[in-house]
């Protein structure tokens, strides 16, 4: 019979969860008591350190859903922009547990955070990179192909290139969601007439929260509004999808 208490894997930890996990480093990660100023440094630290690990599968899931559609396979590009949403929706849930941080109690935090700024994440600044490449992979795929995408909406729902679509639509909402979830939560901890920790107001963080990295996606929506059942026969679009 097979011995199941031998760990078999090399690394460290005390057993084969531990050493695959890397779980003493993972939980190493956040600043001792002794070291910290405040009990909820650990809600603060943890919150943002798993933030920056679900940017990163999200972030990987784009980087190949990119090379999915410069390969045409668009099935799979589908999929792994699904996946990197739904890794951007439990980050914005998990900013629920900011509400439980006091505002005073932040003010003391914030002494020991020095210059530091979500500006500086590096899961957000592959987020905005990562976003601009598929967007070119997206682009390059539907002009090569001479793609009508608002035909596509009207008469192809069911095709992958609107799946495809869709899904970079949902991608770029889950975003927008979370920067508005991540303002409403600075604004209740220091106040919306205040400045971060590298002298950003933080109304500035509205005009995030308008960003759209696939314009055309959104401009669709226009055009097809414009050019709907509703319109007057014989009515222009005032806009074509492209149009600034």
């Amino acid at each position: 019979m097979k011995d199941y208490s031998q760990q078999i894997l090399s690394g460290e930890g005390d057993n084969d969860y531990a050493r695959y996990m890397r779980t003493d480093r993972l939980l190493d990660l956040q600043r001792r008591p002794d070291e910290s100023v405040h009990r909820d440094e650990l809600l603060f630290q943890i919150v943002h350190q798993s933030t920056e690990l679900w940017l990163k599968l999200a972030c990987a899931e784009l980087c190949k859903a990119a090379e999915d559609i410069d390969n045409a396979d668009l099935n799979s590009a589908i999929s792994l922009l699904t996946r990197a949403s739904l890794a951007m929706g439990l980050i914005t849930d998990q900013l629920e547990m900011m509400r439980h941080l006091s505002p005073w109690d932040f003010q003391i935090i914030r002494t020991i955070l020095g210059h530091g700024s979500g500006s500086d994440s590096p899961g957000w600044i592959s987020v905005r990179r990562d976003s601009r490449t598929i967007g070119k992979s997206f682009t390059t795929f539907v002009q090569n192909r001479r793609i009508d995408l608002a035909e596509v909406y009207r008469n192809e729902q069911h095709s992958e290139i609107h799946r495809l679509a869709e899904a970079l639509i949902e991608w770029d909402e889950r975003v927008s969601l979370w920067r508005v979830r991540h303002f409403k939560i600075t604004a209740r901890l220091i106040g919306h007439q205040a400045t971060g920790t590298q002298g950003t107001p933080v109304a500035m963080l509205t005009k995030l929260i308008s960003h759209r990295f696939f314009p055309e996606l959104w401009e669709i929506r226009s055009l097809l509004t414009e050019t709907g059942p509703m319109v007057q026969p014989n009515a222009e679009p005032t806009r074509k999808v492209g149009d600034e």
